[in-house]
């Protein structure tokens, strides 16, 4: 079996939430709690941080792992979902998984995934928990999927969780609230494990308080400390609302030792670390173009705010969504003047690019429709001068279709 064959095999075979929705949401964790039995239970013989929210999670993941690289520690990172190689999910010190890991792993299992009807998620869960305990890293990073409670990552007994920023987002699943939503996101509070919240709301603070005292898990709420100026070495503004939580999770975790220049040189360095994309990337010059995998109301909003900081002549809006993301509270964030290029990611789940653009069209926006991603593309850089600014978004798809 070759590394494309392997691939081809598990996203053929097993249902995965980012190419069907919601119909490959597993909510249960006896598949992962079976498959790591089978597997001896790597998640028991490592360190680790679990990570949660809506917005957030994976720069503070990836921030997380930096300052623990620089510190000196042997780190893994597991991470979703993967913009451009499916390897981008598990990291150890930034380095992908190898492609023999990934071929090996698949084949040995193989005759378990098709007995037992793991799904993509819960499979590759496995895979980076094995490969983890195989490494011997010293603390992994785990980023939740979805939600919390009922996620597959939520087997794992960490030494601290931190729950980032809660928004409506896979609402379908998750529930249609605020409170509900936090709720299944609280459901990585561990008992006696401390948590960080890393930004205050009224709404969801009730929801963590409840959780942490039922557990007896000690709380922290980030916003309440007052930190130095950090430099972060991702761009973007939102990243000081990630930036507090970071800060606070490092401080409760007693156990490995952290020092004042290990945390400057780890936020500096998150990208040369951890190879981290999409955030507020920069992938063009004159004219500028930067991409964002934000994709939900929330993390939408903070990426148009940076986006009115920018200086430009004329503005390029490269944009597409998947069809089960409810954007009729999206669209009118955008600016009125920009010229619009509407197209459908290359996914099951993409959204009709005519139906987007009508979407648009009934709200007064400017622009022409697509027939891919690339073409979008293409034409903005065709029409941008160097003055001009290009912003690609609105679905990790549309962005991995262009890095």
């Amino acid at each position: 079996m070759t590394y494309k064959e392997a691939l081809d095999w598990m996203f053929a075979q097993l249902p995965m939430y980012q190419n069907k929705g919601k119909v490959a949401f597993n909510s249960k964790l006896d598949g992962i709690t079976s498959f790591a039995e089978h597997l001896d239970n790597p998640h028991t013989k490592f360190k680790s941080i679990h990570v949660a929210g809506t917005n957030g999670k994976g720069s503070s993941s990836h921030l997380l792992a930096s300052v623990l690289q620089e510190a000196g520690y042997k780190v893994g990172l597991y991470t979703s979902p993967h913009l451009k190689d499916f390897r981008e999910r598990i990291r150890i010190n930034g380095k992908k998984i190898g492609k023999s890991w990934v071929v090996d792993f698949i084949a040995q299992n193989q005759s378990y995934f098709v007995s037992n009807k793991l799904s993509f998620f819960e499979m590759t869960v496995g895979m980076a928990f094995s490969y983890f305990e195989y490494e011997k890293v010293d603390i992994a990073v785990i980023e939740v999927g979805l939600g919390g409670r009922l996620d597959s990552t939520n087997i794992i007994l960490p030494e601290v969780a931190l729950i980032t920023n809660i928004g409506l987002d896979h609402v379908d699943m998750l529930g249609h609230t605020i409170p509900l939503i936090a709720k299944e996101k609280a459901g990585i509070i561990k008992s006696h494990v401390p948590v960080v919240i890393s930004e205050y709301n009224d709404e969801t603070a009730p929801v963590f308080k409840a959780k942490a005292k039922e557990v007896n898990s000690p709380i922290i709420f980030a916003e309440d400390n007052v930190y130095p100026p950090y430099e972060i070495g991702l761009i973007g503004s939102y990243q000081k609302k990630n930036i507090k939580g970071v800060l606070a999770t490092l401080n409760v975790l007693s156990n490995f030792k952290v020092e004042e220049n290990d945390i400057v040189l780890g936020l500096k360095r998150v990208i040369e670390n951890t190879k981290l994309m999409g955030r507020w990337q920069q992938i063009g010059e004159e004219p500028t173009i930067i991409c964002d995998t934000a994709h939900n109301k929330e993390g939408i909003s903070i990426v148009l705010d940076q986006l009115k900081t920018q200086q430009y002549e004329n503005l390029h809006i490269v944009v597409g969504f998947v069809k089960d993301k409810d954007i009729s509270q999206i669209i009118p964030l955008f600016p009125k003047n920009a010229t619009y290029y509407f197209c459908k990611p290359k996914i099951f789940r993409g959204l009709d690019e005519n139906i987007l653009a009508e979407l648009f069209y009934d709200l007064n926006f400017k622009g022409k429709v697509y027939k891919s991603v690339n073409k979008a593309f293409k034409s903005a850089k065709k029409h941008a001068k160097k003055n001009d600014f290009i912003y690609v978004g609105g679905s990790n798809f549309v962005v991995a279709e262009v890095l």
